[in-house]
């Protein structure tokens, strides 16, 4: 638990969008449908507008902060509720002051705008109640648990983004499937998205992984998945890490894109025990000659099973097939 040394609130700060509306050229102006954003994931959807040329978007929000214990304790005086947009692919970042409304400051409102130009992928909205403390202005005595995420080309408000999984002959498909037609499935890494290509000429599989079948068959189709997710997870680090913008001195950067994101998720596990930035030097130099790049392929390979859960799957597998086999003989 990190430690302030100064008084700070102790009651849940909370924050949910209450509206999204878009602005394009022309004076276009459109009203996101409610679907476009979700309170219980904490996602907005941008990608579901109309019309794909808006160039801003302004988002309402309220904020619920304990009012009661700003008013009780009294160690806090200027309070002032903020939100805060920021994306760390492009070092945008906005803020926005909230305004109290008429339940004794336990409910502040306002809206954030989104400047399409300056975001490429996914920005984060927080809020944070700021006041005077002990005579110093300006302290944070209280943020939002969780983020919002404003993902700028999504269509569907989920904070977990699900690879694209697509079922293909191989035999008859692209040329580069072809040489892989033994192959159950490839990852396919070219796009803005990696995309999973399921081979339908791999007899059974389409089934096992639909869990189309008896009991068994679905639990096989389980760890098929388990693994298949495990390959991806392996599949976007190697393919993140490949290419990188690398700044004069020599310092690695993070992609603006999905390959960021799967960096930054997966680096913890890689090289535990440093920040990102150095996680990404350490692998960025090793990869490129200057240390051992065998040495880290367990930690990438222990990262992506992590991700895919394949331990629980795995155990839950035996679990289950133990259970079938006593009712078996039951």
């Amino acid at each position: 638990m990190k430690a302030y040394p100064y008084h700070r609130l102790t009651g849940a700060v909370t924050a949910r969008v209450t509206a999204v509306r878009l602005r394009g050229p022309g004076g276009y102006r459109e009203q996101l449908d409610t679907k476009g954003y979700s309170v219980v994931e904490q996602v907005v959807a941008l990608g579901r507008a109309e019309r794909d040329n808006w160039q801003r978007a302004r988002i309402a929000l309220t904020a619920t902060v304990p009012a009661s214990e700003i008013e009780m304790k009294g160690h806090w005086s200027e309070v002032a509720v903020v939100a805060v947009l920021t994306e760390g692919a492009t070092n945008a970042r906005t803020v926005a002051r909230l305004e109290p409304g008429t339940e004794g400051g336990k409910e502040w409102t306002g809206e954030i705008e989104l400047d399409r130009a300056d975001h490429l992928d996914r920005a984060s909205l927080a809020v944070h109640v700021v006041a005077t403390v002990g005579g110093v202005a300006g302290r944070v005595i209280a943020s939002t648990d969780q983020e919002w995420l404003i993902d700028v080309t999504s269509d569907v408000p989920l904070r977990d983004r699900q690879l694209d999984v697509s079922t293909v002959s191989f035999a008859r498909s692209a040329e580069w499937l072809r040489s892989f037609r033994d192959a159950p499935w490839m990852v396919d890494t070219s796009g803005r998205m990696p995309t999973v290509r399921l081979n339908s000429d791999f007899e059974g599989l389409v089934e096992l992984v639909q869990g189309q079948g008896s009991k068994l068959e679905s639990l096989v189709g389980e760890m098929l998945l388990a693994q298949m997710c495990a390959d991806v997870w392996t599949a976007v680090f190697h393919t993140a890490i490949g290419d990188l913008e690398v700044e004069e001195d020599g310092t690695p950067l993070f992609p603006p894109d999905w390959r960021g994101a799967v960096l930054r998720e997966m680096l913890p596990d890689i090289v535990p025990g440093r920040s990102e930035e150095d996680a990404l030097r350490e692998v960025h130099v090793r990869r490129t000659g200057e240390g051992s790049w065998t040495d880290l392929q367990p930690r990438i390979q222990y990262a992506a099973a992590r991700r895919a859960e394949v331990p629980q799957a795995l155990a839950a597998t035996v679990r289950d097939i133990e259970r079938l086999d006593q009712e078996a003989h039951a």
